[in-house]
């Protein structure tokens, strides 16, 4: 396994909780890993800006104290996501708090910067780079992450169009470092995959936000758990990326899934119309089949745990 061992060995599963615009916030990101993940949120669902630091204020208290009654089941290390692109105002101002805090591993998106890198890398935090593509995942190596998350087709929000054969193929030919594979994963034999393909960890979005913790509305984990892969509709009409939404949001919303408009890239958003891209039109991916109810996320990642377990006794069998 290419990961450290001071950070593989407090987790209790190889997967990190991907951060879910509006949705992750302290209550999931503590569920997560407490019960043993990486647990994370984007920065930007901190609105103001002082309600970050008091998130990072939040978790690092919270966590610490977890780990100081639980010294034998101590919690795992918790990730912001920064969106690194000219679009975000707030960038230096996150990246600040995130240096204030010692944030243990920063995700970077839709940009690689060196500065930012060199921000977190200046605490010892760790950088870890999503990207769809070889060329990205080169670029952001070159620039200083310390790894990647290989974002394969099927995943939630913004999504890539590779498989995810060929992704972390292309990656593992050149690159030994930290590598996480999302795209579809919602079961413990997926994450078994993963592993087998070659990435350290499992990256997983869309099951945690039908859990009791996930700030999202009661209709939109209904949906996930009633829906499928057949009900996921691939577009970049909603910010100007294209990512993957749940038809029955878009058909709510007033549009037809089957002929939305193309957007114009060089125009994203990434949250300044809400009411537009993300209250109303409700990012998922395809692995949500595995999805059936509505359960705490300690109770999913418990769940997962023992499909993965499961699923290396019967490959082993």
């Amino acid at each position: 396994m290419a990961l450290d061992a001071s950070f593989s060995r407090r987790l209790r599963l190889p997967a990190i909780a991907a951060p879910l615009f509006i949705i992750s916030h302290p209550p999931l990101v503590l569920a997560q890993c407490k019960a043993g993940i990486v647990g994370s949120f984007p920065a930007l669902n901190a609105r103001p800006v002082s309600l970050l630091d008091e998130w990072l204020a939040q978790l690092g208290e919270e966590l610490a104290a977890h780990d100081r009654a639980n010294p034998e089941a101590p919690s795992a290390p918790f990730a912001v996501n920064q969106i690194v692109h000219k679009t975000n105002t707030r960038l230096e101002s996150d990246i600040a708090l995130c240096v204030k805090h010692k944030v243990p591993v920063v995700i970077c998106s839709l940009g690689a910067v060196s500065e930012v890198y060199e921000a977190v890398h200046s605490y010892g935090g760790i950088v870890l780079h999503d990207v769809i593509h070889d060329r990205h995942a080169r670029k952001a190596i070159e620039k200083g992450a310390d790894g990647l998350i290989a974002v394969a087709t099927g995943a939630g929000g913004h999504a890539g169009t590779l498989s995810p054969f060929a992704l972390v193929q292309e990656i593992r030919q050149w690159f030994d470092g930290p590598l996480a594979l999302s795209g579809s994963i919602a079961n413990g034999g997926a994450i078994l995959a993963a592993q087998a393909m070659g990435a350290d960890l499992a990256y997983i979005g869309s099951p945690f936000i039908a859990t009791h913790e996930a700030r999202a509305p009661e209709g939109y984990k209904q949906m996930i758990v009633d829906s499928n892969a057949a009900d996921i509709v691939y577009t970049n009409l909603f910010t100007g990326v294209h990512g993957n939404y749940l038809r029955g949001s878009i058909v709510n919303a007033g549009m037809d899934p089957d002929k939305l408009p193309v957007s114009d890239p060089s125009k994203m958003d990434f949250g300044g119309d809400k009411s537009k891209a993300w209250r109303d039109i409700w990012g998922c991916g395809q692995g949500i089949g595995a999805v059936k109810d509505i359960v705490g996320a300690g109770e999913l990642v418990a769940r997962l745990l023992d499909e993965y377990r499961a699923a290396k006794a019967r490959i082993c069998a």
